[in-house]
Order: structure tokens, then C-alpha cells, then sequence
């Protein structure tokens, strides 16, 4: 009998993708905590989160990390700026090159556009690697302008390493050390979970044109089998968008979390344009008796992003979402924490820049330690808050509702 003929296949359809086995082991989670986990998969067990408020606390731990290494650091930054607080940091920098320590910084070429072209000449002079992340050049093969590393990391000896949503500039330090007093939200790791976030770095460094070096070691075991292994009592996991199929892990981690949520969703975020998916999750949260919450700025350093915020929040409010806008200075945090017991900090916004184009870390973390270290952060923002409701909408000028509903119209641009 005659074999039956091969499909035909359309020539336009692309090939299928294959991916490797997977080589990740699944971590048996608590009961409690794994109605939040989309997969068992990645996370990292022995961690210690400390959570760091703004720049007052998150400046000083950084630099005195920073100026205790032996063997290496990793800084990776959006906005490294010339100013008083950029100088702390370069100076630490350069102190511990002189010393030895292999210090590499990658920035953000246009997150960083201010940056004089001189002013790194004296880390580079000691011995630094610097790099910028894709310099605008038009003429580079597959430049584009809007792919971003919009990630903050430090890693210090792969021992102890920083991340979360604050830049190095003036901005973010405390008004009592000069600065503006910004708001963010910035995390400290040690454990299981810095090597990830050294890897990450070494993606970001080698993909920007960063001078290669070996990848980052895991630790000695201990020699006793009956020695238990320093660490903390944190689940945590490392969201990565690196890779284009990887774009959309941080909003699926979100969707789930909110599909699971049955207490409380708590979200602090400083550019604010979920799309629909997101809005629909929060709202149907919100109908299950979930107290759902957001914090946003009141007065935005990207006017068009805040206009355009206006109109989503308007709908969300409708829909039984309890708004707030941030009187304060700026407001940049990005962290959410639902039940008291998930919860992540990070660089990503709820806006198309995070979801399509930018390089994003997110630390995502089950632990009720954490959870209600950050339900009692977010308990004294809101003392800081004015609500936002549909009185709020209705009593908005006619011009800026319209140009609220305008700049809604470009959010895939913004």
C-alpha cells in the first residue's frame, strides 16, 4: 500500500520553534502559597528580601555594599546621571577598581542621554568597563530606538545584589541629602537569588557589546550533608523578558495573581496604562469582593502618560477599583502584593513600553514576611493620597478630558 502523501505545508507560515528541554526543577511550594504560583518552576528557595523605602534607605545600603567588594560588581542602570548622586556612586567605583575589583556599569544610552561623554573617563582610566546600552545609531543593523534596558541591578562578589525601580540620580535621593525625595520601592537579596540576577546581568552586558567573562558560580555546598545552607525563608523567582518569548511573563504572572486573589490586590505603579486584559482582571477582582487598590502618581514627570491614566482610571474606578493619586513628589515605584503573601518589586510599568520593548527585572516573591512589610508600606502611602473616583472625572475640565481620552488613543505608544 502506497504511503499517503506528506502535508503540504504554506510556504509563508514560518517554521515551527523548537525549544531545548527545559532544565528548571519544580519547587515544592507551601499549600498556602501555591494558588498563587502560575508554575513551580524557577523558583529559588533560602532567599532574604529586605524591602528598602526611596532613596534615603536604598542609597546607603547600596553604597556601602559597593564599597565592601572584593572581587566584583555588576551595576546596571536606566538613568546614571552627573550629578551629586552619580558622583557617590562613580567614586565608589573607582575605589574599589583601583583596589582590584573587577567593576563592570552598563547604562542606558538614552534613559541616560544627559550623561557628558567625559564624565566616565575616570572609571575607565582605572580600570572600569563601561558600556552603553544600544547607542543611538541609526545605521547599526537592527538598531531601534525603542528597545530599552530599562532594568536596575547591582551584584556585588555574586553575594549581594540590588534591584527595584530606583535610578541613580538626584531624583531619587532623600530632600535631606539633597535630592528631590522621589517615591520608589528597591529590594536587597541575598541567597539563591543574586546568582539569577548576576546572569541576567551577563545577558544584558554581553548583548550590549560588553567585553566577555565567565558566567557566575553557584557557592560551595556544604562539606556536612547535615550542615544546613545559610539563607533566609523567601520563595522567590526572577521574571526575565529577555528573549521575545519571554515579553509577556511578567503581565501572565500578573493575570494569574489576580485570578487568584481573594483578599486583597495592593498596586503601586508610576506609569499606569494596563491594557485590557489587565483591567478586565482587576475589575472581575474587584466584583469577587477583592479589595483591590492602586496607587498612582498625582503629578507625573511624563505629563502625556498621566493625561492618558486619567481615562483608564476613571474606568476602573466605575468598575468597583478603589484609586488614589500620590501627593507627593513623584511617585516610581512598581510593586504589588496581593493576599499578603505574593508579592513583587521591580522596574516594570503597566504600560506598553514594559510590555513590548523594554528590558525588565521582576522580582517576584511569596512570603508573608514581605507580603505585610509591604500591605504596611502601602497602608502609610495612602496617607499621602487624594482618592480618584468618578466625582473626581466629572469635575476635570472639559479640555483635559479631552485630551485624557486623546492620549488614551496613543497608549500603544507611550
Amino acid at each position: 500500500m502506497a504511503d499517503a502523501p506528506a502535508p503540504l505545508r504554506d510556504p509563508a507560515a514560518p517554521e515551527p520553534v523548537q525549544d531545548a528541554p527545559s532544565r528548571a526543577l519544580a519547587v515544592p511550594l507551601p499549600k498556602a502559597m501555591r494558588p498563587y504560583a502560575r508554575s513551580a518552576l524557577r523558583w529559588r528557595t533560602g532567599s532574604t528580601i529586605t524591602v528598602l523605602r526611596a532613596g534615603g534607605e536604598t542609597y546607603p545600603a547600596m553604597l556601602a555594599a559597593l564599597a565592601a567588594a572584593q572581587r566584583t560588581i555588576c551595576l546596571e542602570t536606566y538613568i546614571l546621571a552627573a550629578d551629586r548622586t552619580g558622583d557617590r556612586f562613580k567614586a565608589v567605583l573607582m575605589d574599589r577598581a583601583r583596589a582590584g575589583v573587577q567593576v563592570r556599569l552598563l547604562y542606558d544610552a538614552v534613559g541616560s542621554f544627559g550623561l557628558p561623554g567625559g564624565w566616565l573617563d575616570e572609571l575607565r582610566a582605572v580600570g572600569g568597563e563601561v558600556i552603553a546600552f544600544n547607542p543611538i545609531a541609526q545605521w547599526r543593523r537592527r538598531f531601534r530606538l525603542s528597545h530599552r534596558d530599562h532594568r536596575k541591578i547591582i551584584v556585588v562578589d555574586d553575594e549581594v545584589a540590588f534591584t527595584g525601580g530606583l535610578n541613580i540620580s538626584n531624583d531619587y535621593a532623600s530632600v535631606e541629602d539633597g535630592g528631590e525625595g522621589w517615591h520608589d520601592m528597591h529590594c536587597r537579596v541575598v541567597g539563591p537569588l543574586v546568582l539569577d540576577l548576576a546572569r541576567m546581568f551577563r545577558r544584558s552586558w554581553l548583548r550590549g557589546g560588553g567585553k566577555p567573562y565567565p558566567p557566575p558560580r553557584p557557592p560551595r555546598t556544604p562539606a556536612d550533608p547535615h550542615e544546613e545552607p545559610p539563607g533566609g525563608t523567601s520563595f522567590t523567582r526572577l521574571i526575565d523578558n529577555t528573549r521575545r518569548r519571554q515579553r509577556a511573563a511578567t503581565r501572565r504572572a500578573y493575570l494569574h495573581v489576580l485570578r487568584a486573589a481573594r483578599e486583597s490586590v495592593l498596586i503601586e505603579n508610576a506609569y499606569f496604562l494596563p491594557d485590557r486584559g489587565l483591567r478586565r482582571a482587576m475589575a472581575r477582582a474587584a466584583h469577587r469582593g477583592v479589595d483591590v487598590r492602586l496607587i498612582v502618581p498625582g503629578r507625573s514627570d511624563v505629563r502625556i502618560i498621566q493625561w492618558a491614566s486619567l481615562y483608564v482610571l476613571r474606568r476602573l474606578a466605575r468598575a468597583g477599583v478603589k484609586v488614589h493619586q500620590w501627593r507627593g513628589p513623584m511617585l516610581h515605584a512598581k510593586t504589588c502584593v496581593v493576599d499578603a503573601i505574593w508579592s513583587t518589586i521591580g522596574s516594570y510599568n503597566f504600560d506598553a513600553m514594559s510590555r513590548f520593548n523594554n528590558l525588565e527585572v521582576t522580582v517576584e516573591i511569596l512570603d508573608q514576611d514581605i507580603g505585610r512589610s509591604l500591605v504596611a508600606s502601602f497602608q502609610r502611602d495612602l496617607e499621602g493620597c487624594d482618592p480618584y473616583d468618578q466625582n473626581t472625572w466629572r469635575r476635570l475640565p472639559l479640555w483635559k478630558k479631552a485630551l485624557s481620552w486623546l492620549f488614551y488613543r496613543l497608549r500603544r505608544f507611550l
